[in-house]
């Protein structure tokens, strides 16, 4: 089976967003992936990484599997009407329409979220409900042909769940022994309830540029 992954690329997303269910999607069998802009010149990750596009939103096909991931980047994408509308043209179209962190929120952008059980990054969890999203707790929540993930690392496990519902258990549970994934986190850190006041609260304040400027989007959006 051929299956044809389009993965949503922009300045200032956050690279692991996308790298993680990248490599995840490009180790499956008979899989072509592409990573989507308006333009093929390359474009710098929120932390300084230089991603090169494969392929233009006006020269994409219809694509099997769409994934919007998330970044400081997706405030800018929140009003972007060439962006959006290629999503909801997208859309009818795929056997699965996704996203990782943040992502999820463009695609409440798009329309594409009302009435649907969707997640993202803790951070944003609560912004979801203002596109009429059922907000959902989950590394990875499905409803219907909709795949949201949560915060960053969790597109790994997305994109092992995305690869099994396509391709079955077996080839999702090879590339994830490819892959060694069997994480052992040195801290038990990785979610607001297991990490403490402190860690919680230096955390939010490192975020809080990034989510200041999203609050001010969604009020001006309505």
């Amino acid at each position: 089976m051929s299956l044809h992954f389009g993965i949503l690329v922009f300045p200032q997303v956050q690279q692991l967003d996308l790298t993680g269910p990248y490599e995840v999607f490009a180790s499956a069998k008979g899989a072509r992936v592409d990573l989507l802009w308006k333009t093929v010149e390359p474009v710098r990750a929120s932390t300084g990484l230089s991603l090169t596009p494969t392929l233009t939103l006006d020269d994409c096909p219809q694509l099997d599997v769409l994934c919007v991931p998330g970044g400081t980047g997706i405030n800018a994408l929140l009003e972007d009407a060439d962006v959006l509308a290629f999503i909801r043209k997208q859309a009818p179209g795929l056997r699965f329409l996704t996203s990782v962190c943040t992502g999820a929120l463009v695609l409440g952008a798009a329309g594409l979220l009302n009435g649907k059980k969707a997640t993202t990054h803790w951070n944003a969890h609560d912004l979801l409900a203002q596109f009429g999203a059922v907000p959902t707790q989950g590394r990875v929540v499905r409803d219907g042909s909709l795949i949201t993930a949560g915060g960053i690392t969790a597109g790994i496990d997305f994109g092992l769940t995305v690869v099994a519902e396509l391709l079955g258990a077996t080839e999702a549970q090879t590339i994830q022994l490819a892959f060694e994934y069997a994480p052992q986190p040195p801290f038990a850190a990785g979610t607001p309830e297991q990490a403490g006041a402190e860690i919680l609260a230096a955390a939010r304040q490192r975020l809080a540029p990034s989510r200041q400027a999203r609050e001010a989007i969604l009020k001006r959006l309505g």
